[in-house]
């Protein structure tokens, strides 16, 4: 099957994109120096290779380096400047460092932006060259090329052999140490080397350590990483976890008996002891994470119970999780991951646009016909009502601002007292709780963390009161309201507040 984009309409711009080979210009093909002559609008992605003086007269774009903030910025720039040549010129040609099509992502770019024609002139790799210094067949050796910025997501799972390329810096080589912990153990300190400058005067082959790769080796452009064998999978910590739950699941009694919906409790449980962990939180104790560590275990359990779950069902499983997650998030922020045709900045201009444009994408997606589509009617009520009022208040059925939700509770009251069977009671009620939470909702106060808040404050002074019933030889049960009232007041007095 052909992987060439089908187009809908001719290409406005074409690109000869050119490999400049591994090393100097003694790997500089004839069909790379016939198709830089053949157009005088030349550009190169980086004018830092020693090849790149063969380029005579290009535009480099080492600037974007200097300038953006990141990479996936570096190369939307460079494609959105590509493009306009194109498009103005009508032919350019692009030479990139090694081959055009290994970890090339200004050229995937281009292959995939409808309105240019794109032609690669392929070259040698800095791959060939680094098989040669090793002494080993790829295929063979079952070797993965892996993209040193993506390290630990790249990697997952993997313990070798590992090529790591785009080790240009030692920020890179000190992510990639740190991506795995405790690596040199009992096992030994694993072996790492580094190839620089392969087909060059200058080139070196290192070898170190996995603990001592950050101290030994000094990257620079030219520079990747061999890693025959690690003693740990990258992720191991995860995978572990994710081998444990399957464990459970096959021998565990209780685990074994479980389905998606007789989890629901603990889902739901657990999530409200993750929120009770947040608020417990002190910034200046460092060991009040703790808690927080364990209820998100707790809570992540829960999410690879339900996966391990539906791939014994053979429905899905935590990869198709985690990769529709990441799918989604890429989708609904154009802002950060835009297509580059139309947002070569990738920035949005405030918080605002970001979270309209999130809801625009949602909506197309889900296809649905109401705003109210998709609130979870299991939501907790307080945080329901607050979810329609706010989808409501997209179409301008709002009031203004809060003096005009505040007058509703007097009158949601006033129904109230004048209800006379049970069912009035409970609706006048419910509508006197929904007006509320309308109020909150304009004071930008979550009227669900406003109650727990309350609730908490009335545990803490109750339980005062029963400390001074306790000293008093007060039985609570037995008191009358003016003790109680007493005993009430006494306990804000020592605890203070409103």
């Amino acid at each position: 099957m052909s992987t060439t984009p089908v187009r809908t309409r001719p290409a406005l711009g074409h690109i000869t994109v050119v490999g400049l080979g591994p090393g100097d210009a003694r790997y500089l093909s004839p069909a790379a120096i016939d198709a830089l002559e053949a157009t005088p609008y030349r550009y190169l992605r980086t004018g830092v290779h020693p090849s790149a003086s063969a380029v005579e007269g290009a535009t480099t774009f080492d600037h974007h380096y200097e300038t953006a903030d990141n990479f996936a910025s570096v190369y939307r720039a460079i494609h959105a400047d590509l493009r306009a040549a194109a498009l103005e010129h009508g032919e350019i040609v692009y030479a990139v460092p090694g081959s055009p099509l290994v970890l090339e992502a200004t050229v995937a770019a281009l292959m995939a932006d409808h309105d240019l024609e794109v032609d690669i002139v392929p070259a040698m790799s800095f791959l060939d060259l680094a098989y040669a210094r090793l002494g080993i067949d790829p295929i063979e050796v079952g070797l993965t090329l892996i993209d040193g910025h993506r390290f630990a997501v790249a990697a997952a799972g993997l313990r070798g052999p590992l090529l790591v390329a785009h080790t240009h810096a030692g920020w890179v080589i000190s992510e990639i140490k740190l991506s795995l912990d405790d690596t040199a153990d009992e096992l030994g300190d694993p072996e790492v080397v580094a190839l620089q400058r392969l087909g060059t005067d200058d080139e070196a082959v290192i070898t170190t350590t996995w603990s001592a790769m950050d101290r030994d080796i000094d990257p620079d452009h030219l520079t990747s990483l061999y890693i025959a064998s690690l003693n740990h999978p990258v992720a191991a910590e995860y995978q572990r976890f994710h081998l444990l739950a399957r464990t459970l699941r096959e021998r565990c009694p209780w685990d074994i008996d479980q389905t998606h919906q007789s989890l629901i409790p603990h889902l739901v449980e657990e999530t409200y002891e993750v929120v009770d962990a947040i608020e417990a939180l002190d910034p200046d104790d460092p060991t009040s994470d703790d808690d927080l560590i364990e209820e998100l275990g707790d809570l992540l359990y829960q999410v690879e119970f339900h996966a391990t779950i539906a791939e014994q069902q053979g429905r899905f499983t935590i990869a198709d999780v985690a990769r529709g997650i990441h799918d989604k998030l890429v989708r609904r922020h154009p802002h950060v991951f835009g297509d580059t045709a139309s947002d070569p900045s990738g920035a949005t201009s405030d918080r605002a646009g970001a979270l309209e444009s999130w809801e625009q994408i949602k909506a197309t997606e889900k296809h649905r016909e109401s705003i109210f589509d998709g609130i979870p009617r299991s939501l907790p009520a307080l945080g329901l009502a607050r979810k329609v009022q706010s989808k409501a208040a997209k179409y301008g059925f709002d009031w203004p601002d809060v003096h005009g939700a505040l007058p509703k509770i007097a009158e949601e009251s006033s129904e109230l007292l004048a209800a006379t069977t049970d069912d009035e009671q409970a609706e006048e009620l419910g509508d006197l709780l929904f007006a509320v939470v309308n109020v909150a909702r304009h004071l930008d106060v979550d009227p669900e963390m406003a109650l727990r808040r309350a609730t908490d404050k009335f545990r803490i002074r109750f339980s005062t009161v029963e400390a001074l019933a306790r000293e008093r030889s007060i039985d609570l049960a037995e008191a009358d309201l003016p003790v109680l009232d007493a005993l009430w007041d006494e306990a804000k007095d020592r605890l203070g507040g409103s």
